[in-house]
């Protein structure tokens, strides 16, 4: 028995050392890419996207609201409450894990090319991303919505890399808790609508 019980520890940090290789191996890779192109363009996808995960609910609210939508208020609701979420769920992980950036942690391999102040992870801006690509597809199941919505996401992702602001291991567990928050919040959203609007004129109709 002790002696699985050493062998199942050494399993453990031969493959925790493996998997620590290959994040740091892989983010080299990706921020060592320098073209002028793909940093500038890691740039402007890296800070407009907080400004679209949040400006398309509200945008889709508003219209709603001035049209009296019933269907796309419900629409505005439900990818609005699943980016929040997704945001909810990232600062406190990212709280409880506490993970240096990575350049901080490895600043002679890996270049900082944009500013960072809370903990690596997981990254927010993926799971954000993520968040508003599934609830937008979930909610508009056309290629058309699909397709640039998971390039956006994936860019975001691929960007956060660039810059050395994250891992991948943080990209891809953003990207996860963002898609699950929208698929959870599929059920979520059915209370929060009713409690939202109990008994307004634009009650929305079941999820």
């Amino acid at each position: 028995m002790k002696r699985l019980f050493l062998l199942a520890i050494a399993t453990f940090l031969v493959l925790g050392c493996n998997a620590q290789n290959w994040d740091i191996n892989t983010l080299k890779k990706i921020n060592g890419i320098d073209n002028s192109f793909v940093t500038g363009s890691s740039k402007v996808i890296s800070k407009t996207e907080p400004y679209i995960a949040l400006g398309i609910p509200l945008l889709l609210g508003g219209y709603a609201l001035m049209e009296k939508d019933r269907g796309l208020l419900n629409s505005a609701i439900y990818i609005g409450t699943s980016v929040a979420e997704a945001v909810v769920v990232t600062s406190g992980i990212k709280y409880a894990v506490n993970r240096d950036r990575p350049f901080e942690h490895c600043p002679d391999l890996i270049e900082k090319r944009a500013s960072a102040s809370s903990a690596s992870f997981p990254s927010a801006h993926t799971a954000t991303a993520f968040s508003l690509a599934t609830s937008l597809s979930i909610k508009y199941p056309k290629w058309y919505v699909i397709a640039p919505s998971y390039i956006w996401a994936c860019s975001v992702g691929f960007a956060r890399m660039n810059e050395g602001v994250h891992y991948p291991s943080d990209v891809i567990a953003g990207a996860a808790i963002g898609s699950g928050c929208a698929v959870v919040n599929v059920y979520v959203n059915k209370w929060l609508n009713k409690w939202l609007l109990p008994n307004s004129s634009l009650k929305l109709a079941d999820y």
